[in-house]
């Protein structure tokens, strides 16, 4: 008896969530992402989805200076598989647009930074799956944002303002699983 067989690295019409945690590298430092994403299979090497992510980063740290950098973001992705029909690989190219909301404090001695925003940008992805585990590289880009600043003196006779630009767009590494979207089919 004889057949023939073909992969797929999800089913047309199922729902699909996956959980990714990684490692952000931003201008000047690092941190950690974490996001949850519920997609729906479009097709059976393409889906889209709304990934609800957070991201927080450290910048600039030394001795008595500091800065963390908070983001969360709302996305509607979309991506599309390159599956060669035959195992459970399956490198993928995405990307996503939608709201990032930004907040941001530094230190330095006696100056403070603060900064709460929100803007509109994209990221762009890669990487690849095997069975239910992902591997991916995404690149966020957001606009940057200006960051009024403040100094107070030593003994407290005299506050200045002023603003700092803060470059918000970082790189991201992430592993992760997903639950539902079908079976590998062969």
């Amino acid at each position: 008896m004889t057949g023939v067989y073909s992969a797929q690295a999800q089913e047309k019409g199922k729902f699909r969530v996956g959980l990714d945690i990684g490692y952000t590298a931003a201008s000047g430092g690092g941190g950690m992402l974490f996001d949850i994403e519920p997609k729906y299979n479009i097709a059976d090497n393409m889906n889209v989805g709304l990934r609800i992510a957070g991201a927080a980063t450290a910048r600039d740290v030394n001795g008595k200076d500091a800065k963390v950098s908070t983001s969360s973001s709302y996305l509607g992705t979309y991506d599309y598989y390159f599956h060669n029909g035959s195992s459970s690989f399956a490198p993928f190219l995405g990307a996503g647009v939608g709201y990032y909301g930004l907040s941001s404090i530094g230190f330095d001695n006696s100056d403070a930074e603060i900064d709460v925003s929100g803007k509109f940008g994209g990221m762009i992805r890669g990487g690849f799956e095997v069975g239910k585990f992902r591997l991916g590289l995404e690149y966020n880009i957001i606009p940057k944002t200006k960051s009024e600043g403040f100094s107070i003196t030593d003994d407290a006779s005299s506050v200045e303002v002023g603003s700092v630009e803060i470059k918000n767009s970082y790189f991201g590494v992430s592993v992760g699983f997903y639950f539902g979207g079908g079976k590998w089919k062969r």
